[in-house]
């Protein structure tokens, strides 16, 4: 199937260390980090992974991150983390990591909210849950995939929209508090899905929503409303 990756199980299970190359702010209280790591087992867009942080004491904390890369043979994989307020894991890599820093990640993880490529993507993300569905577009645009893929995405207000430079024609947005002149301020509506549904590709759409409880609640009821099957509709939940 065209876009498939294969993935190695047996690695994912094992810890690896991955150093930081590079930081990249995306947003004023979020920004993009990219790790190398060598042995990475490959995964699919839309899987998380597992990071580690050691203390000099021992302490470690640990926390799963969705994957932003698309899959490649780079040897590297990015994680856009939030500036979380008294966050252990978050706050280290926004205060405190430098490139060159090393952390330990196990994974790819689960397979139930991966888009292997191969069947027409509805992504519907808020804030932070834009990140795995942002890996299925840029995986979307590196195999050139003519699957159909939409991707409607919420957020507070331009400055607070995640990859804004880098979402194109299959991308719309929602501001729910601030907007440019001339658009329409709001949460996500069925004025935003209904089209979509209306005008589904064949073989329909297979939808995944990715946010905060709230979100991912309140989009998959407007998915339902306009027709969306609910055996279809996938979700991925924080907060």
């Amino acid at each position: 199937m065209p876009g498939r990756i294969a993935v190695s199980g047996q690695v994912a299970t094992e810890w690896q260390t991955a150093t930081l190359t590079e930081i990249r702010r995306e947003t004023p209280h979020a920004a993009t980090f990219r790790l190398a790591v060598p042995h990475w087992a490959g995964h699919l867009p839309g899987q998380h992974l597992m990071l580690r942080l050691t203390a000099p004491d021992g302490y470690t904390a640990q926390r799963h991150y969705s994957i932003a890369s698309a899959p490649d043979d780079s040897g590297h994989i990015e994680l856009t983390l939030d500036h979380v307020p008294d966050g252990e894991v978050s706050g280290w890599f926004h205060t405190v990591a430098r490139p060159g820093d090393t952390v330990q990640v196990r994974g790819p993880l689960s397979g139930f909210f991966a888009w292997p490529g191969d069947r027409p993507a509805l992504l519907l993300g808020a804030g932070s849950g834009v990140v795995p569905l942002m890996s299925m577009v840029r995986h979307h645009r590196a195999r050139r995939l003519s699957v159909p893929l939409r991707m409607l995405v919420s957020a507070r207000s331009p400055e607070e929209l995640f990859y804004a430079g880098e979402l194109g024609a299959e991308t719309a947005p929602v501001f729910t508090r601030s907007a440019p002149a001339g658009t329409p301020v709001g949460r996500m509506a069925a004025a935003h899905v209904a089209p979509l549904l209306a005008e589904q590709p064949s073989g329909g759409w297979e939808a995944y929503v990715c946010g905060s409880n709230g979100f991912a609640e309140h989009a998959s009821r407007l998915l339902v409303a306009a027709g969306q099957p609910v055996d279809r509709i996938r979700i991925e939940r924080f907060g």
